[in-house]
């Protein structure tokens, strides 16, 4: 199917069972990660919402996983369906994808003052902040011996870009939540890390207004100027899922070709 990535085979995550949550279509970067884990010998589970289920269910098939769970995260009765699924199916996980966010369009244009309602603000902190809490606690409870957690975050959480509004503050929640989780998950052996990818051709990029031109500006003030690419944060999520990531925990890793480490730019060398 296109949009599979040919990633390397090997055996950093043989034995390792875990849940993705927030494959969309074949440019989610959940599914660039779900794909380098595949490679990798991951067993894993995938959630959907219904409107997404044969989307997600197409995609699943190409790389042999059958386990999908039904959850809305916005729900307790779906979320505790999902995870009593897994639960009677594996007794226990060992890592946790999430990569869930949500806020409407509308949101994502011109003033965040003018632009953000009370409801608005509600709906995309729960969706994009709190699940994450959600799904870390109730993946916990699996976790008997140890794991690892991580979730998608970008640099709007940290600097003001244009149009991305509540967004950027839902994904500043979630980089506090992950590094909180952290400190109560980390005594019991699970390591909870955040990666901050690069502006990339997904469908929440394109959502935001100006997407296109975030994503050029991107590539030409970056470090390496190039566009972060899907096997650079799959490989980000690989080393942190997997035992090479021992001792990484309530870290943001920024995997966008050296972007966020510049203040500003040469012009001399821009496009």
């Amino acid at each position: 199917m296109s949009g599979e990535i040919p990633f390397p085979k090997g055996d950093l995550m043989k034995g390792k069972r875990g849940l993705v949550m927030g494959v969309a279509n074949k440019n989610s970067i959940a599914w660039g990660i779900a794909q380098q884990l595949a490679a990798q010998g991951a067993e894993m589970a995938f959630s959907y919402i219904p409107a997404m289920e044969s989307r997600v269910r197409a995609l699943a098939e190409t790389i042999g996983v059958e386990f999908l769970v039904e959850a809305d995260v916005m729900s307790d009765d779906d979320m505790d369906k999902a995870f009593g699924e897994i639960r009677d199916k594996w007794g226990k996980i060992d890592f946790l994808v999430h990569a869930i966010a949500f806020t409407d369009k509308e949101a994502l244009k011109g003033s965040f003052v003018e632009n953000t309602t009370r409801q608005n603000f509600k709906d995309t902190m729960d969706v994009s902040a709190f699940s994450f809490v959600d799904a870390a606690r109730r993946s916990a409870e699996l976790m008997p011996d140890g794991g690892s957690m991580i979730t998608l975050t970008y640099l709007g959480s940290e600097r003001i870009v244009p149009n991305y509004n509540v967004m950027g503050v839902a994904k500043a929640a979630l980089e506090a939540s992950m590094r909180y989780v952290a400190r109560d998950l980390g005594p019991k052996g699970i390591r909870v890390n955040a990666i901050s990818a690069g502006p990339m051709k997904t469908l929440a990029m394109a959502g935001i207004t100006g997407g296109r031109q975030l994503m050029s500006t991107g590539k030409d003030w970056s470090l390496l100027k190039e566009d972060t690419s899907m096997e650079g944060v799959a490989g980000a999520a690989l080393y942190l899922l997997s035992d090479l990531g021992f001792s990484c925990a309530g870290e943001t890793l920024h995997v966008d070709a050296g972007f966020h480490a510049v203040a500003v730019p040469d012009i001399s060398s821009l496009s």
